[in-house]
């Protein structure tokens, strides 16, 4: 295998697996950033390219109209702020790339803008914006939204969000800070400007006040799997967030979409890394993943794909397809995949298995080995461009050492993943090959 992919490690900043006995020690101190510390660590380590984080802002009631569920099972609460985790993190590593979620739906743009340019220059250049337009009823509750607009309404206004950032980051001109002892002047006014955006959504008049950072613009990162969605990260994505639901194939379909759709922006496929987040699941070969899933695990993930989505699923037989009639406002291509499963006669049960656990087409429950071969396998297969490994809500401290200390030792001796960093930023890392 000669081509070389990059590697995410993808989390949460709420409890881990907070009801695995092995976990009880490590766990417990997760609000203080000292769990999510030493995860860092161990990452950068392994030389993953970044450390990413999800996240929302409330607390469901999808099921039921109340919190207990969500609650009792901790599925969206309780859950930090991981803009401010990364910030944290970027003082306890040096190399590893830090990309966090927010909303284009829920922050205004100044603030973001001002935000990140400040976390890039803390971590020396290490900070990537997961852009996402917000798919939770509860969270727009929470920020002054009667109700969560719609999805065309979202991506409208995302569209003009990113525009401004990218005019607040760039209103400094490179050279605009001078620092000329003899003449007393620490920035050029001529090279500070204004922007004086007027939109529909925003009006913003800039600049900036915050210093130029390292990379200037985080890294730009978005997961849309909807067509408008594809359409937003192809225009404005540095890194794209993809899946592996329907194996080699579809994999190579979204490439292939993706970059037939950059190119109708005027953009180079090359100006973009597309990784496909999935699951891994070191074991000895023999015991079936399926069956060690407990009646909490299983409300766990079927509760916070039920959050995301909008959609009370314990309403529906687990044991039946899910209705083709089922409608969402929130994430509309989490719903897509598991009633195109419900098409081929699979149950919402299996159908959501599926979805948390990784429907194996890749071949990635075994051992260290099996999934390390097919991982550079599916990736020569695809033609690139790395893998995101999930750490999902019920993954314990074996489950990511077998990540991190088994699967990635052995793709590095392979040669098709790092075994150093060689940029100091995140950009510099990701697009070195």
């Amino acid at each position: 295998m000669s081509k070389m992919f990059h590697l995410g490690f993808f989390s949460s900043f709420s409890p881990p697996a907070w009801h695995a006995a092995t976990d009880r020690a490590h766990g417990e101190d997760w609000w203080s950033g000292d769990y999510h510390a030493r995860l860092a660590r161990r990452v950068e380590e392994a030389c993953f390219d970044f450390l990413f984080f999800e996240d929302t802002s409330g607390v469901s009631r999808t099921f039921g109209g109340l919190m207990d569920t969500d609650l009792k099972n901790s599925l969206s609460a309780p859950k930090n702020d991981p803009v401010a985790l990364i910030s944290y993190l970027s003082a306890v590593t040096t190399r590893l790339g830090l990309i966090s979620t927010a909303s284009t739906t829920l922050y205004p743009p100044y603030l973001l803008a001002r935000l990140y340019s400040t976390i890039d220059g803390l971590s020396r250049g290490r900070a990537g914006w997961n852009i996402v337009t917000s798919s939770e009823e509860e969270s727009a509750h929470n920020y002054g939204y009667a109700a969560l607009p719609p999805s065309g309404e979202r991506y409208d206004r995302a569209e003009e969000f990113v525009e401004v950032a990218r005019q607040l980051w760039t209103s400094w001109e490179e050279g605009a800070v001078v620092r000329d002892y003899d003449r007393g002047i620490y920035a050029d006014p001529a090279k500070v400007h204004e922007i004086n955006h007027v939109g529909k959504h925003f009006r913003v008049r800039g600049p900036l006040n915050s210093h130029p950072s390292p990379q200037r613009i985080p890294v730009l990162a978005q997961a849309g799997g909807s067509p408008r969605g594809r359409d937003f990260a192809a225009q404005n994505a540095e890194l794209i967030m993809a899946t592996t639901i329907g194996g080699i194939e579809a994999m190579r379909a979204f490439r292939e979409d993706i970059h037939g759709r950059m190119k109708a922006f005027g953009r180079s496929p090359d100006e973009c890394r597309i990784m496909y987040a999935t699951h891994v699941h070191v074991t000895d070969g023999t015991r079936d993943l399926r069956s060690t899933v407990t009646d909490s695990q299983l409300v766990s993930m079927l509760g916070k794909h039920a959050a995301h989505i909008g959609v009370d699923l314990f309403q529906y037989d687990l044991d039946a397809p899910l209705p083709q009639d089922v409608v969402a406002n929130g994430t509309t291509s989490m719903l897509d995949s598991i009633k195109e499963k419900g098409k081929q006669g699979i149950t919402l049960r299996e159908a959501i298995l599926d979805v948390c656990l990784g429907d194996d087409e890749l071949g990635l429950v075994g051992t260290a080995d099996h999934i390390a071969h097919n991982l550079a396998g599916a990736m020569d297969a695809v033609g690139g461009d790395g893998f995101i490994i999930m750490a999902t809500q019920n993954a314990n401290e074996e489950h990511v050492s077998g990540i991190i200390d088994e699967v990635v030792p052995r793709l590095q001796r392979m040669g098709v993943v790092r075994t150093d960093y060689s940029g100091t930023t995140l950009r510099e890392n990701l697009f070195a090959f």
